[in-house]
C-alpha cells in the first residue's frame, strides 16, 4: 500500500492487495488482512478485548445485585456508563482525527487497564460500594468511548481499501465470539475464583492489548495541522459532514431502522416465560439471547462468500431487509427451535449489515473525517438497541411479545425499502 495512503512507512505494509483465493477457501473467512503485521497486531488486541470486556461486563452487575439484591440498580448502572461512552465517543471521534491515533490508543487502552484494576482492588477490599462500581463503570466507559473511534478508524490506514470488508468481518467475528463466550466463561469462573480474581484477569489481558499497540506504526493525521484543538466545533463538523453526503447519512440510518425497529431483545423475558415456557424458561431464556451472536459467529466464518462484493450499497439495504425478515419470521413462530432458527439467520445478516456498513465509513469519508464518523458510529451501535428495549417492552406489553417481534420486523422491511427507493445514493455506492 501506498505510504502516502497509510501515512506510515511501516516495513510491513503490502504494496498490493494479496492475491483473491481459489476454491472451497472463498467460502470461508477471508483472512488476507491478517498477513499484514499491522493489522494483525490491532486484531489480536482485540480478541483479548472481546472477551475480557464481557467478564467485566458480567462481573459488575453480579456485584452490584449481590450489594443490593435490585434489579432496578442493575438498570441504573447499565444508565451511568451509557452517558459517559456516548459523550466521550462524539469528543474522541474529534480527538482522533487530530493526534496520532497510535498514541490515543495506548493511553486509552492504560486506561481502561488501570480501571480494571480499580475494579480488583475495590473487589479484593470488600468495599461493597454501589456508587464506588457506578463511578469506575462511568470511567471505563469513557475511556472506551475515546478509544473505539481512534480503533475502528485506524483500519483503513492499515489495509487496503478491497480487504475493508474482510478486516471488519474479522473484528466484528471476534466481538461476536466475545458475546458468547465471555459471559459463558464468567459464569465457569466466578463459582471458582470468585468476582475480585475475575476484575485482575480482565486486567492482566489487557496489558498484552496494551503491548500489541504499542507495536503498532504511528498514525499521525493525514489532513489538517497535527494537534488542533478537538471541541465542539469539530464535533459539530463532523455531522454536518454526514448531513452533506448522502451515503453515510443512509448507513447510519439503516442501522438505527434495523436496531430501533428490529432489535426484539426486550421481549425475550417474556417470550420465555409465556411463549415458549414447555421447553423450560431457563433454557428458553439462554437460548434465545445466544441465537443472534451465534449466527453472526457463523456469518463472520464463512464471509468468504461475500466479503468481496463490491455493491457495497446493495449489501446493506438486502443485509437489513434480511434482518428485519428474520426477526418478523421469529415473531411468527410458535415454536422455539424455528424462531432460534430465524434469530440466528438475522445474525447472519447483522453480521453481513455490520461488515459493509463499517466499509462504507472508513471508504466513503476521508481519513481526517474518520474518527469522527466512527464515533457516531459507536454512539448508534450503543444507543440503537437500548431505545429499542424501551420500544419493543412497551409493544410487547401492550400487544404481546410474538406481536411487537414480527410489527417490529416487518416495520424495517418497509422502513428499509422505502429509504433505498427514494434516496439512489446507497443503491448506487460501490467501490
Amino acid at each position: 500500500m501506498d505510504t502516502s495512503e497509510t501515512g506510515s512507512t511501516d516495513i510491513d505494509a503490502p504494496a498490493a492487495e494479496a492475491p483473491a483465493r481459489q476454491g472451497w477457501r472463498r467460502w470461508a473467512m477471508d483472512t488476507r488482512p491478517l498477513r499484514i503485521p499491522a493489522y494483525r497486531r490491532l486484531w489480536s488486541s482485540t480478541v483479548v478485548t472481546a472477551v475480557g470486556s464481557q467478564l467485566t461486563a458480567v462481573a459488575v452487575p453480579k456485584q452490584i445485585y449481590d450489594i443490593t439484591h435490585s434489579s432496578a440498580w442493575v438498570g441504573y448502572a447499565s444508565l451511568a456508563g451509557l452517558v459517559p461512552m456516548v459523550a466521550f465517543a462524539l469528543w474522541g471521534g474529534a480527538v482522533a482525527d487530530t493526534v496520532d491515533r497510535r498514541k490515543l490508543l495506548l493511553v486509552t487502552n492504560i486506561g481502561i487497564a488501570v480501571t480494571s484494576l480499580l475494579f480488583w482492588a475495590q473487589a479484593a477490599t470488600g468495599l461493597d460500594s454501589v456508587v464506588v462500581l457506578m463511578v469506575l463503570l462511568a470511567l471505563q466507559q469513557a475511556f472506551f468511548g475515546l478509544n473505539s473511534p481512534a480503533r475502528n478508524a485506524s483500519i483503513a490506514r492499515l489495509v487496503p481499501a478491497g480487504q475493508l470488508p474482510a478486516a471488519n468481518a474479522l473484528g466484528s467475528t471476534v466481538t461476536q465470539t466475545g458475546l458468547v463466550a465471555g459471559p459463558l466463561l464468567a459464569g465457569a469462573l466466578i463459582p471458582v475464583i470468585g468476582l475480585p480474581e475475575l476484575y485482575l484477569l480482565d486486567a492482566v489481558a489487557l496489558c498484552a492489548t496494551v503491548w500489541a499497540v504499542f507495536r503498532l506504526p504511528a498514525l499521525p493525521p493525514l489532513g489538517g495541522a497535527p494537534g488542533r484543538r478537538a471541541g465542539l466545533r469539530e464535533i459539530a463538523a463532523g455531522f454536518r459532514y454526514i448531513a452533506g453526503r448522502k451515503v453515510l447519512l443512509l448507513s447510519f440510518l439503516a442501522d438505527i431502522v434495523a436496531m430501533v425497529f428490529g432489535m426484539p431483545r426486550a421481549l425475550f423475558p417474556q417470550l420465555a416465560a409465556q411463549t415458549y415456557d414447555s421447553w423450560g424458561e431457563g433454557l428458553a431464556l439462554g437460548a434465545l439471547f445466544a441465537a443472534i451472536p451465534v449466527g453472526a459467529v457463523l456469518g463472520g466464518l464463512f464471509s468468504g462468500v461475500f466479503s468481496r462484493a463490491r455493491r457495497h450499497g446493495w449489501m446493506v439495504i438486502g443485509a437489513v431487509v434480511g434482518w428485519g425478515a428474520a426477526v418478523a419470521g421469529s415473531g411468527l413462530s410458535g415454536n422455539l427451535w424455528v424462531a432460534l432458527v430465524f434469530l440466528a439467520a438475522g445474525g447472519v445478516a447483522d453480521m453481513v449489515s455490520m461488515v459493509f456498513r463499517g466499509a462504507i465509513l472508513l471508504s466513503a469519508a476521508t481519513d481526517e473525517m474518520r474518527g469522527r464518523m466512527q464515533g457516531v458510529f459507536t454512539v448508534v451501535v450503543a444507543g440503537g438497541p437500548r431505545l429499542a428495549d424501551v420500544l419493543h417492552g412497551t409493544a410487547g406489553s401492550a400487544f404481546g411479545p410474538r406481536a411487537a417481534a414480527a410489527g417490529g420486523g416487518a416495520l424495517v422491511v418497509v422502513v428499509m425499502l422505502a429509504l433505498a427507493l427514494a434516496v439512489p445514493a446507497l443503491r448506487r455506492y460501490r467501490i
